[in-house]
């Protein structure tokens, strides 16, 4: 006699023939509107935190006019009306948050301008200044996170390693000058020590004049990627199927292209997303520094007028370049990564 009770409880498990398995789209469309949700709710509590805090700094109308303020009543009521100060600060944080979601964040204290028409050109330069950093950092740093681990434990390994160390202890404002003093003064003199941009026209027109900046850029965080990845491909470089390509007579380079760097990629892409969100913060100095007309320059500006609705907006920009980075990274690890493709699929 056959047994059938295997066969009757496998099929028990099966679904019917009404019964559908969810596709892995849904899946995937689940856990990207869930993602989603978090990023928008982390940019509306850092709406709250920047709204909350210009508001605590004091009266702005006194922080804008300085001395000016007990000599000009018109001005300070006029000040007051359009910044809505007379308004409860829920109030006043709820008509600023539905301007500002309608891209309408304002108008400047210090100019009289429309906080969007001064922002979208610095916006513009400053991600043109963090993409061309950041596709000049991460093959470097892959680079010579590949060269070190290829001589792990000899001479050349070991220099590397005091080289990265020493770099990501020195602050960006502290390589900005030193590249400066090298190359912008009496010692070489072969780079221009601040951005040219003449005309209105933008910092890009003039190349040569973007090196510094970027090369300030690059060698502060390059040194942050290029020990994770030389830490993922050591423990990948010990595995037993790269010991098996090994012994099977493949070249050590392929070896390292094709098998080890493949997967120790993975835990790199989280540290380049956090790398490339500093930088859209870390530009605030170096902007500075080099007189770069981005968004870190007009923030620092703004910070010493005491430009309120240009600090709000300017703020806003950067968390949302950081949510959106981090939003981003946490995609592409999960599309390199078959098990956790698999976890979310299922």
């Amino acid at each position: 006699m056959t047994d059938t009770s295997t066969d009757t409880a496998a099929l028990a498990t099966l679904p019917g023939p009404g019964v559908r398995r969810r596709p892995a789209t849904g899946a995937w469309a689940l856990w990207i509107g869930r993602r989603l949700l978090l990023a928008l709710l982390t940019l509306w509590l850092c709406s709250l935190v920047v709204f909350l805090a210009t508001s605590a700094l004091g009266d702005p109308v006194r922080a804008v006019l300085g001395k000016d303020y007990g000599t000009s009543p018109e001005r300070v009521a006029a000040l007051r009306e359009q910044l809505h100060l007379d308004d409860p600060v829920l109030t006043r944080y709820f008509s600023w948050l539905g301007h500002l979601i309608t891209g309408d964040p304002g108008v400047s204290v210090a100019s009289g301008l429309p906080v969007g028409e001064l922002i979208g050109p610095r916006v513009a330069n400053s991600a043109v200044l963090v993409v061309v950093a950041a596709l000049v950092m991460i093959p470097v740093a892959i680079g010579i996170a590949m060269l070190s681990a290829h001589y792990r434990g000899r001479r050349a390994d070991g220099i590397i390693q005091v080289v990265l160390l020493t770099l990501a202890g020195l602050p960006e404002f502290v390589i900005g000058i030193l590249l400066v003093a090298v190359f912008s003064t009496t010692v070489l003199h072969v780079l221009p020590a601040v951005t040219i941009a003449g005309g209105g026209a933008p910092p890009w027109s003039t190349p040569v004049s973007m090196i510094l900046p970027v090369v300030t850029l690059v060698v502060a965080v390059a040194p942050y990627v290029s020990r994770i990845v030389r830490s993922s491909l050591l423990e990948v470089l010990d595995s037993d199927y790269v010991e098996l390509a090994r012994l099977k007579g493949v070249p050590e380079s392929i070896v390292m292209r094709r098998h080890a760097l493949r997967n120790a990629i993975v835990p790199g892409v989280q540290v380049i997303a956090l790398q490339f969100a500093w930088l859209a913060g870390g530009i605030v100095i170096v902007e500075y520094l080099f007189s770069y007309p981005g968004v870190g320059a007009s923030l620092v500006d703004s910070v010493r007028n005491s430009d309120f609705p240009m600090v709000q907006a300017l703020a806003m920009v950067l968390a949302a370049v950081y949510v959106a980075v981090n939003l981003v990274a946490d995609v592409v690890s999960i599309l390199l990564t078959p098990r956790a493709r698999t976890a979310i699929a299922s």
